[in-house]
């Protein structure tokens, strides 16, 4: 009987083990920024309070990674009772072929994301929502 616990516990333990080694995959989402492709992945998924690294990848029309641009996330909560608006932004630097950027959400709640590209003189944005826990 004792050596059937024993073994059931070693089991319990390792499948313990082997489900804290399976990481959730990151949050992603897939938008159009006037003429292109946008993907922004955040490690955390969901969002969590504090940093979160986010990596946006850029495609042009002929499908190919824009290298030259300005890329810019902001990222915003409007204002409520007793709160007002928090508005926030980071800069996102090129690394590779993905545009690499830390931002800090202050706390739960519905944020607004926009993703700016600025390249040739021209400024198309991104948008989306993220439910920060």
């Amino acid at each position: 009987m004792k050596k059937q616990m024993k073994r059931v516990a070693l089991m319990v333990l390792l499948m313990v083990l082997v489900a804290g080694l399976v990481q959730a995959k990151d949050y992603e989402v897939q938008k159009k920024a006037g003429e292109y492709g946008v993907t922004v992945k955040m490690d955390k998924n969901p969002p969590v309070v504090g940093d979160n690294n986010v990596a946006i990848t850029v495609k042009d029309a002929a499908n190919a990674d824009v290298k030259d641009a300005r890329v810019v996330v902001e990222y915003s909560m409007p204002a409520m009772p007793g709160m007002p608006a928090m508005n926030y932004k980071a800069d996102a630097k090129l690394s590779g072929s993905e545009y690499r950027a830390k931002i800090n959400f202050s706390m739960t709640g519905a944020w607004n994301v926009v993703i700016k590209i600025t390249r040739g003189g021209k400024t198309a944005s991104a948008k989306m929502n993220v439910d920060v826990r």
